[in-house]
């Protein structure tokens, strides 16, 4: 039996921002997209990519962790991230990509608890693209550090 598609949250549907791109600017402007760690903005960007004109999706857990080579309770700690920085809704198996107009740009950052001492690697200083698996192979190697 397929789930029925709602908005979640209808008094933030996504428009198309006035500087064209689907992902909105806000999330860097902001500083929001410097708030997720490598699994949450994969997620995101995952999620971005396959919602309708409302911001609407459903993929189950299964298989957003297999797409995103993430283990279950790496792809629950991404949606909880985004959850909190008020980017997404989700009640099961629903998601609900949100405009960011709404978004508070003052929130705290939400950081993960690291239980490493190690520093965190240095900035890449160049302006070469990176690709998404190439990021989710560095967080993987920091989170082993």
């Amino acid at each position: 039996m397929r789930t029925p598609k709602q908005v979640l949250r209808p008094e933030r549907l996504r428009l198309v921002p006035e500087q064209f791109s689907w992902v909105d600017q806000a999330l860097v402007q902001w500083g929001l997209i410097e708030r997720l760690d490598a699994r949450s903005a994969a997620l995101y960007l995952f999620l971005v990519t396959v919602a309708d004109a409302q911001g609407l999706s459903y993929y189950g857990g299964a298989t957003l962790a297999k797409r995103l080579h993430l283990s279950e309770p790496e792809l629950v700690a991404a949606r909880l991230q985004l959850i909190e920085l008020d980017l997404i809704a989700y009640q099961a198996p629903l998601y609900q990509v949100l405009s960011l107009h709404e978004a508070a740009p003052h929130k705290p950052p939400c950081r993960p608890a690291s239980t490493s001492t190690a520093p965190p690697p240095p900035r890449h200083s160049s302006a070469a693209p990176v690709s998404l698996a190439q990021l989710i192979e560095m967080e993987r190697s920091r989170a082993r550090l």
